[in-house]
């Protein structure tokens, strides 16, 4: 499959050459006294006034050329596990999302353990979903459990592959040796490590964090999944035109990777990004705004020309429901991405700008990533698809129903949608006359009904109780008004 480009090769290149100019003449300030210290080592200059950081070009380009081109993600369950680009487009939720819509009353409220436990049975039983990144917080997580309460329910009830981020690094030791007990030992783990570590290590403009950094590099160190996310917002954080956060914004991820080769050099990173423009009427965080699919087109062409998997946070939306503008917005940026040549797309299941998560929509986006892996299918060329001789065959007038070359695609040839209507009118009217948000819960309420197929052994169980005396428990019951009731 060939991919769309918004940008020439000399344009690419352009870009390339503008981000080594701001990184050598501007270069990044770098909180985190251990980065500097390693950048310096690796003939970096460094300001130890100012805590600024300058990227020779040469630095840069050495750092470029080992930049491994695949990133795997290892699933509790192998039959699950990712390769990109192989195995693209990879589907992922969104994630961290203080809030939620009440699957029952439709009430915005803070999300809690319960809704997490419930997320993740529906992740795991939704086909288009490859990642689970934990899609909401806990309110009610205890003090000492910010992330525990989150991981440990995620990977109870989903044994696909699970990306979560730490607060700090007990935090990330907490996650590790949680980790080991649920592989059965650290060995085990670190032959298939199961969780990937999600950080932003890069603050727009041009800033090295203290926490994130820290942990890009924990996790770097210890040969363990994890790779960052860029987040320039045009106007704000970034130059307020396209090229301008593109130059920005490929600048920060070189110096990201350019820090975690340093750490150690093979590991694996994926080019991730969020990148917004602000509507400048508000200041309104306008993730939704086609800009966004534009953005994610163009690094994913710097990705190409760096030969590193490209992804991030697409599809989008800053409705607060699941109306027209929601799929839109979803529908647009993702198939625009897609095209880009776009490996993993953290999609699923959130409005409001990331803000509120909604069980409809995370349905309705397994729909929508099931049309983007058939596109990525493309038309199959064969000389057997192309039909010519069935064509001549069925002649002028004919019927191709009953022919045995349709019978044999009838069901792989087009997606046979689920939640999409197709009926006609009438029959919709008969049926209750649903939109697709109430044709959605109905699967919600399909899916919370069944019992989970991927819960821990009791020995797995009893490690965990050993070693976390006080770990929540997270039992999976399905809300009072979400049971199907038989007729």
């Amino acid at each position: 499959m060939s991919f769309a480009e918004l940008l020439t090769q000399g344009q690419v290149e352009r870009v390339h050459e503008g981000s080594l100019e701001i990184l050598e003449e501007v270069g990044l300030m770098v909180r985190y006294a251990p980065a500097r210290d390693l950048f310096r080592v690796h003939g970096c200059a460094v300001d130890s006034e100012t805590n600024r950081v300058k990227f020779p070009r040469a630095v840069v380009e050495k750092y470029i050329k080992v930049l491994p081109p695949k990133f795997t993600f290892h699933a509790r369950d192998p039959k699950y596990d990712k390769t990109i680009p192989d195995d693209s487009p990879v589907i992922v939720t969104g994630s961290s999302a203080p809030d939620i819509l009440d699957p029952v009353t439709g009430v915005e409220r803070r999300a809690v353990i319960a809704d997490i436990v419930h997320i993740a049975h529906l992740i795991q039983e939704l086909p288009a979903y490859d990642m689970f990144s934990v899609s909401v917080l806990a309110d009610d997580a205890p003090a000492n459990q910010f992330t525990l309460a989150r991981l440990y329910p995620a990977m109870k009830y989903c044994s696909k592959p699970i990306r979560i981020t730490s607060k700090d690094l007990p935090d990330a030791r907490d996650i590790l040796q949680l980790a080991y007990l649920v592989a059965g030992s650290e060995e085990a783990y670190r032959e298939h490590p199961f969780i990937t570590h999600h950080y932003c290590p890069v603050v727009s403009p041009l800033t090295m964090d203290h926490l994130s950094t820290e942990a890009v590099m924990f996790f770097a160190e210890q040969g363990l999944p994890v790779y960052p996310t860029i987040v320039p917002n045009a106007g704000l954080t970034s130059p307020m035109s396209l090229l301008g956060t593109l130059a920005q914004g490929n600048a920060e991820f070189l110096a990201a990777a350019c820090l975690m080769q340093m750490v150690r050099e093979g590991t694996q990173l994926i080019y991730a990004t969020l990148p917004t423009v602000a509507d400048m009427r508000t200041g309104a965080y306008a993730s939704g705004g086609i800009e966004c699919g534009m953005l994610h087109m163009a690094h994913a062409q710097m990705a190409h020309f760096y030969n590193v998997p490209y992804g991030g946070y697409i599809g989008l939306t800053n409705s607060k429901i699941n109306d027209a503008q929601s799929g839109y917005e979803t529908g647009l940026s993702t198939m625009a991405g897609l095209l880009a040549g776009m490996d993993m797309m953290n999609m699923g299941g959130l409005v409001e700008a990331l803000k509120t998560f909604d069980f409809a929509k995370a349905v309705i986006d397994d729909e929508v990533a099931q049309m983007l892996k058939r596109m990525k299918r493309g038309l199959e060329f064969s000389e057997e698809n192309l039909a010519v001789e069935v064509i001549k065959k069925i002649g002028p007038g004919g019927s191709f129903i009953v022919e045995p070359h349709t019978i044999k695609r009838m069901k792989t040839a087009g997606l046979l949608t689920k939640l999409s209507d197709r009926d006609t009118r009438s029959q919709w009217t008969k049926k209750g006359a649903q939109d697709i948000h109430a044709r959605a819960m109905v699967k919600v309420r399909e899916i919370l009904a069944k019992p989970s197929s991927t819960l821990f052994s009791e020995e797995v169980e009893e490690r965990i109780r050993a070693h976390f005396t006080d770990l929540i428990t997270a039992e999976m019951e399905v809300p009072e008004g979400l049971q199907i009731v038989s007729s």
